[in-house]
């Protein structure tokens, strides 16, 4: 049984879907960090409640001045539009986020008797967040295993699959992705033009799977 790291986004909930689908969902703990807007939360809580999935927010937003210059986190910083690549995307770095929730995670995970954490980071994360990383995961994988008297094990399925694959994934276990939520800008619709928006529109386009998301631009 696995608490997972669940933002609302795409690849977490794909991840959730597939928890549930295995009988491995023992609840979904969201955090706020302080981002610059709460619409992922919004979905992930309705679609745990369409589960059946307990859900939690760590609410750690106190913490957002000590993060620095991070679009995501620094309103007056703009949230870059254009392709999801390394030098674009640099902006939207919040200094070690994947660490800092896996610990609260794993946390939690020990105080409701979960034997495992698992999180949604995929392949076309890896170069532009290094808390994606293969190596990273690793290094937390050992991490998790020494933190309580009983090991807790690091779920990472999607670490070696494109955004595409998860889409082909998600539809297959009958993913709402209407309710989802991938832009960093936030608002009524997905902006259509920042990075995960076109990351996400490229993802359905090669999976040949239909967008069901609703774009400003």
């Amino acid at each position: 049984m696995a608490l997972i790291i669940y933002s609302g986004g795409l690849d977490s909930t794909v991840l959730l879907y597939k928890l549930v689908s295995e009988g491995a969902a023992d609840g979904a703990l969201a955090v706020n960090y302080g981002q610059r807007h709460a619409r992922e939360l919004e979905f992930a809580r309705c679609n745990c409640l369409r589960l059946g999935v307990p859900f939690e927010v760590a609410d750690i937003s106190g913490l957002r001045p000590l993060f620095g210059e991070s679009s995501l986190t620094d309103t007056s910083i703009s949230v870059p539009d254009g392709d999801y690549n390394p030098e674009n995307m640099k902006s939207t770095v919040v200094p070690n986020r994947n660490m800092i929730m896996l610990s609260i995670a794993a946390a939690r995970a020990i105080a409701i008797g979960s034997g495992s954490v698992a999180y949604a980071a995929h392949s076309g994360d890896h170069s532009i967040y290094p808390d994606c990383r293969p190596e990273f995961a690793d290094a937390m994988a050992g991490v998790l295993k020494l933190c309580h008297y009983t090991p807790i094990t690091l779920l990472r399925p999607f670490i070696g699959m494109s955004k595409a694959d998860i889409v082909r994934l998600g539809a297959d276990l009958g993913v709402d992705f209407s309710l989802t939520w991938s832009c960093y800008k936030g608002g009524l619709a997905h902006c259509g033009t920042c990075g995960t928006c076109i990351e996400r529109r490229k993802a359905f386009e090669i999976a040949g799977i239909p967008d069901p998301t609703e774009y400003a631009g």
